[in-house]
């Protein structure tokens, strides 16, 4: 019954939002891939904002809810039947009544199963689409025939896109560009290959977050991912730069609007720890690419310890197993200490010891919260804490008890009431 009733609804949404589209006509853009959806939509919509009026995605509304509530203008009302009857009227007063409308949306759209972005498509159709990294074994593949079904899936937005309408793709991801050779759309490169269109270089590792300077169309620009470490934090400015270029922005506006950009929670944000200790909460979500890339940064910040708190990696299906495993083995070049949270990450923690790891400085929970109190008793000074896991784990919990100040609360993922009662 709860199933059907939720079907309903999608639908009934699907219905409101696409009337919505039809009557506005704004402008799409449409943010994709299996990692760094989230962080890519901000960038996009802080690039944009100086020259648009737009509204983005909250937060990680990517879904058959998430991205109708976009278009409406609501937020989750979660259970709440009187919220729900709000977000229906608003809906019907857009469609019947005129109204000041956003020109752009920048929707972020995501799939947990095949045919989700099918439905999204069928509320809107893009006019751009900004396509992130495709992984070797993307998250969600278990409701998958395999991992280039789940790269289709998450292609698909691409696949929508009338003749010459702009398509940015990760310079250094094989799978979209070989996807893109199908497209007659205008494909725009952006990363650290060579052949990349928007050629990301000169990085930097700052105590502030990640900077770099850009190549487009033969002049250089600064761009910058402040309170967060990783290579991959610099994509999300650079293909937003590179998406403004498309719809006929200046470098310096788009940049503009990137100055007051900083990558959303729980994506390898830097936070001070307890007894002077650093801490990268990379806590929203994990998949084996993700993890791979936290890792590699972590390896660049000098530490007394490097401390890695890792949860379950889930909804890989077949492939839990053998990624678990290949992360431990690139846990134990790392890391000084790892802290593992759930029964899936049991595997990663043999991987690592086997791999050559002191059994004495690993240990496996079941919990967040146990993990967490063990943790507030081994952090000391000069320490560097990577917390980490998929979100049924809610490795933020790790985070909260580790922070220096309670206030920074604020910097973390899933901290709405709803989330804080599950």
């Amino acid at each position: 019954m709860k199933t059907l009733l939720r079907s309903l609804v999608a639908s009934f949404l699907a219905v409101l939002a696409r009337g919505i589209v039809k009557k506005y006509q704004p402008t799409i853009v449409m943010v994709t891939g299996s990692v760094g959806k989230t962080s890519t939509k901000d960038a996009v919509a802080a690039a944009l904002s100086e020259r648009y009026f737009l509204r983005a995605s909250e937060k990680s509304y990517n879904s058959e809810f998430g991205v109708p509530l976009t278009i409406i203008g609501a937020r989750n009302p979660w259970e709440n039947t009187t919220a729900w009857l709000k977000v229906i009227q608003e809906a019907l007063t857009l469609i019947l009544l005129p109204n000041h409308y956003p020109k752009l949306l920048v929707l972020e759209v995501g799939a947990d199963r095949p045919g989700d972005l099918a439905k999204i498509l069928a509320i809107a159709t893009p006019d751009a689409v900004v396509v992130t990294r495709l992984p070797e074994v993307p998250v969600h593949v278990e409701a998958y025939a395999g991992p280039q079904a789940v790269r289709e899936e998450e292609f698909r937005p691409a696949y929508a896109l009338a003749s010459g309408c702009p398509l940015i793709i990760s310079a250094d991801d094989d799978y979209a560009r070989d996807m893109a050779k199908r497209l007659s759309a205008n494909v725009i490169r952006v990363g650290y290959a060579e052949d990349a269109d928007v050629l990301i270089q000169a990085l930097q590792f700052t105590k502030e977050g990640m900077k770099a300077v850009v190549v487009s169309c033969g002049k250089k620009h600064n761009i910058a991912a402040a309170h967060a470490l990783g290579r991959t934090q610099l994509y999300a400015p650079a293909m937003a730069l590179a998406l403004a270029s498309t719809l006929h922005m200046t470098a310096d506006e788009a940049l503009e609007g990137l100055s007051k950009y900083s990558p959303p929670p729980g994506r390898a944000r830097i936070l001070k720890g307890k007894r002077d200790s650093v801490l990268i909460d990379d806590s929203y979500n994990a998949s084996p690419a993700a993890v791979e890339e936290a890792l590699a940064a972590l390896s660049q910040i000098q530490a007394s310890r490097r401390i890695v708190a890792i949860g379950d990696m889930l909804e890989l299906g077949r492939y839990s197993v053998s990624e678990h495993k290949r992360i431990g083995v690139l846990v134990a070049k790392h890391a000084d200490v790892l802290i593992t949270v759930g029964p899936r990450a049991q595997a990663l923690r043999e991987s690592a010891i086997a791999s050559g790891m002191e059994e004495s400085k690993t240990w496996g929970f079941e919990t967040s919260i146990e993990a967490a109190h063990a943790l507030l008793e081994e952090v000391s000074e000069g320490d560097v804490v990577l917390i980490k896991g998929s979100q049924g784990v809610r490795m933020e919990r790790i985070t909260e008890v580790l922070l220096q100040d309670p206030a920074d609360v604020r910097h973390l993922v899933r901290q709405d009431k709803e989330w804080k009662k599950r």
